[in-house]
């Protein structure tokens, strides 16, 4: 694969280990040839790093895989996925997952990406419907202004939710922001 075919979200192989490329800059300057600039995302480790290259330089792209999967239980720190389409079970690990971990309840359908037979990360969907635990007790004047309190999420995650969400409540949210979006169901 040539430099110029790479683009953000490509996966390369680059000294026997997979990258994702987070971010590809061109540069041209006025002597000599182009500058790419890739902001490489290690698929083993989860690591971060910044390479420069010149044109003309050649990749091998990662022969990875995409398929779905759904999330079975937490075992410490280890996450078992199962294939939809095999029932082949994989694991990850908490820091290859990150903040996704916050977000993953038993049953939750994603894509899991694999090279070969290693499961190297998951797509979590856009949106997922959690219940609220622990929500801080508020007072009826902190309702006159659009404020958050805390709430403890089913998953062990904490995040900042409208002041009307209570205990029990089933919320949705961004899983690419973190973010509350509406509340589903009010507790009866």
């Amino acid at each position: 694969m040539d430099i110029s075919d790479v683009r953000k979200g490509t996966k390369l192989m680059i000294d026997n280990v997979p990258y994702n490329v987070e971010e590809a800059e061109f540069m041209k300057p006025g002597k000599g040839s182009a500058i790419y600039r890739f902001k490489l995302r290690n698929l083993v480790d989860g690591s971060s790093t910044n390479r420069t290259y010149h044109s003309g330089e050649k990749f091998t792209p990662a022969s990875v895989s995409t398929g779905e999967a759904q999330f079975l239980y937490r075992d410490g720190s280890h996450f078992v996925f199962m294939s939809t389409e095999n029932y082949e079970q994989s694991t990850l690990d908490e820091s290859l997952l990150g903040d996704k971990s916050h977000f993953l309840k038993e049953g939750t359908i994603v894509t899991i990406t694999m090279l070969e037979d290693r499961p190297l990360d998951v797509t979590l969907p856009n949106f997922v419907e959690l219940k609220v635990l622990k929500s801080d007790v508020t007072t009826k004047a902190d309702t006159v202004t659009s404020q958050m309190k805390s709430a403890t999420l089913e998953t062990g995650y904490q995040m900042d939710v409208p002041t009307f969400v209570r205990e029990g409540d089933v919320i949705k949210i961004d899983t690419r922001t973190g973010t509350y979006v509406e509340r589903i169901a009010a507790k009866k």
